[in-house]
């Protein structure tokens, strides 16, 4: 083994695997265990997306302490505050322990994405190899989560699945101990943070990277929500569930590894709308079926799409952006990851409750459509 997978990329795809298989646990055990305590969906939605309020004002801080603290060091952070969540969840019984718990998980999620796409940035290499085996690593993870997720809440039960998430944050955080890679020294100290994000919000890419994070966000939004109840409520089992989640995270796996190379300029027209389109197809058209294999089918494809229109985010930011404020733009621009873990479990919750939850999924993939045919103009525009 070469002295740089050694030192860098071991520690960083490995730390990357368990902390999203922590990740993908979360899954199928927040949404399940609020709906065996009796949670109406809206409630069940409001548990999953108001906490992203935090997220978001982290998520700014989060890119900012990567420019100055380091991106490993806030990686660390994240790591700790997921093995306090997964204590705070095994104790909870109540809404407000469940809330509190996910509190302390969407900040690690807040800053644990910007500082794990910043140290990607600065790893020797080909960017979009790099980024696009780092996607695999933490699709792969998520798909390991949420599998073992559904076999332990069928032989164990909520209570040990909880416990193991705070194990698996704590051994994400021996591992990155062992990172040791120091890149090129900065030409110049970073800005103030609001110096930054002000300089930041007057680039037209940032918008448009808002709108390709939003739609690649959209089946994780679903992933550790919704899906799970909508499987649930078409007969699945909790171990079939974990499986069939888990197709997303597949899909997503080839996006990153396979197609990654596809993906080599900001400029490109045809990547970010295909997988947009990608996406908006299988989350409305996933809801008329319940064969498992079709099932699967579709959150295969919607998993490619994110995975696909995920590395083409992170190209785009590295476009636009220097190493002495990547942390940051990567972090503005990644808000549209918030927009969406915000509002689709709500807009799915409210909409579930009124219609019914195969109507909820129809309603949001016809939005995503919307969505999706608006990114080329705006592609237009901020690239122009």
């Amino acid at each position: 083994m070469s002295s740089l997978a050694r030192r860098v990329l071991a520690p960083f795809y490995t730390s990357s695997f368990t902390w999203n298989l922590a990740l993908g646990m979360t899954y199928l055990l927040i949404p399940l265990y609020a709906r065996e305590l009796g949670f109406s969906a809206l409630t069940i939605g409001s548990l999953i997306a108001l906490p992203v309020i935090v997220q978001m004002a982290f998520n700014l801080l989060g890119g900012a302490w990567t420019d100055r603290l380091g991106a490993m060091n806030i990686s660390l952070g994240a790591f700790v505050s997921t093995a306090a969540a997964g204590a705070v969840f095994a104790l909870s019984g109540s809404f407000a322990g469940l809330f509190a718990g996910q509190i302390l998980m969407i900040m690690a999620r807040a800053v644990y994405w910007p500082s794990s796409w910043s140290l990607a940035s600065e790893i020797p290499g080909d960017r979009s190899k790099v980024m696009g085996w780092l996607n695999a690593v933490t699709s792969l993870g998520q798909i390991v989560g949420t599998v073992a997720a559904g076999m332990i809440i069928a032989a164990w039960g909520f209570g040990p699945g909880f416990w193991i998430l705070a194990a698996l944050g704590a051994v994400s955080f021996a591992i990155g101990l062992t990172y040791r890679y120091e890149s090129p020294g900065r030409k110049t100290a970073p800005a103030p943070m609001l110096v930054t994000y002000r300089m930041l919000l007057r680039r037209r890419a940032v918008y448009f990277g808002i709108m390709c994070a939003y739609i690649a966000a959209l089946p994780f939004s679903l992933s550790l929500s919704f899906y799970p109840i909508l499987l649930v409520e078409q007969g699945h089992g909790p171990q079939a569930v974990g499986w069939l989640v888990g197709m997303r995270a597949i899909g997503s796996i080839a996006g990153g590894a396979a197609l990654a190379g596809f993906v080599r300029t900001a400029e490109d027209r045809s990547v970010p709308l295909v997988s947009a389109l990608l996406v908006a197809a299988s989350v409305g058209l996933v809801a008329a079926f319940s064969d498992p294999l079709i099932v699967a089918l579709f959150l295969l494809g919607v998993g490619l799409g994110s995975g696909v229109m995920t590395i083409y985010f992170q190209i785009l930011v590295s476009s636009f952006s220097t190493r002495e404020y990547r942390g940051s733009a990567m972090a503005l621009a990644g808000m549209g990851w918030g927009i969406s873990h915000f509002s689709t479990p709500i807009l799915m919750g409210w909409l579930t409750d009124l219609f019914g939850i195969r109507a909820a999924f129809y309603t949001l993939g016809g939005l995503a459509l919307l969505w999706s045919l608006a990114l080329a103009p705006m592609q237009r525009w901020a690239l122009r």
